[in-house]
């Protein structure tokens, strides 16, 4: 590969120069196409988001005419690839409504990657839902909540964990096919711009897709890795904090309350067996 780049004299200096002095090709291509990669990624991702929450919540529906029609949604766009669904939302922008034709680009690229990721957000969340034991909902149900609540209150929050890093994966997807709206579409994103900046700096095309690769990389990795910290911290916030008390420490206590307590009408009984089981006694208010 280094013979091959070498011959083709794309590792002279000449070619890297741009990207190692001066400011002049991050503030002209790279920072305008990055902010529309990101804006795009962006819009897509706070739409998808909550849409695949309700997609996936209705698939669990005991409601026939919430679940059928949910789940022909999420199967419909999940099957279909996302540069179609680009192709048509441009289409459908530019036959139906008065959207700026320099906006119609941004508008199809958010659409496509909306509706293509919302539909397997909608599946992870199902799947995080259906992952937690039975005895969750049902307890719940016991207590007198109702569907809704049992929902909200305990099986999504507890899902959220479980799905963290699957979610966190599929925002990584979608900050890399904003690039097919740049192939496709004329979407000024970041891939596109190495195009433009390859030719203004004589054919430099494996220094600027450098660039660029190492500027996605960055992005996502940072994505993953504030996703392993949040799981980690989700994680530790959930952990029990209560202390199962010692055949010495269950003793103490009932020295000291009979001898601390006299006249009072209180005793410690020891009888009964200790809830947290291992053959100790328990203590109870008399």
């Amino acid at each position: 590969m280094y013979k091959a780049l070498d011959e083709k004299n794309q590792l002279d200096w000449v070619l890297w120069k741009p990207f190692f002095s001066g400011s002049e090709a991050y503030s002209t291509y790279i920072w305008p196409g990055l902010q529309n990669t990101l804006k795009a990624a962006a819009m897509a991702m706070i739409i998808a988001l909550p849409l695949g929450a309700v997609l996936g919540i209705a698939r669990l529906s005991d409601h026939v005419w919430v679940r059928v029609p949910a789940a022909v949604v999420v199967e419909f766009f999940r099957a279909i690839p996302v540069l179609v669904l680009m192709i048509f939302g441009l289409a459908l922008y530019a036959q139906y409504t008065n959207v700026n034709s320099d906006d119609r680009p941004l508008y199809a690229v958010v659409t496509g990657l909306a509706l293509y990721n919302a539909s397997v957000l909608a599946e992870i969340v199902r799947a995080g839902i259906l992952s937690l034991p039975k005895g969750q909902g049902e307890a719940a149900m016991a207590i007198g909540l109702r569907k809704g609540q049992v929902m909200r209150l305990i099986l999504l929050p507890q899902a959220v964990t479980a799905m963290l890093p699957a979610i966190v994966s599929q925002l990584v997807v979608i900050v890399k096919d904003t690039a097919l709206g740049g192939a496709v579409l004329t979407f000024p994103e970041l891939l596109a711009s190495a195009n433009t900046m390859s030719g203004y700096y004589g054919a430099n095309t494996i220094a600027s897709f450098t660039v660029v690769a190492a500027i996605y990389w960055i992005i996502n990795f940072s994505l993953t890795s504030f996703a392993g910290w949040l799981e980690g911290r989700l994680r530790r916030r959930k952990k029990s904090t209560g202390a199962v008390l010692g055949a010495q420490d269950v003793a103490d206590i009932a020295g000291t309350a009979a001898t601390g307590a006299g006249g009072t009408g209180g005793g410690v009984d020891l009888s009964g067996p200790f809830v947290g089981g291992g053959g100790q006694r328990g203590v109870h208010k008399d």
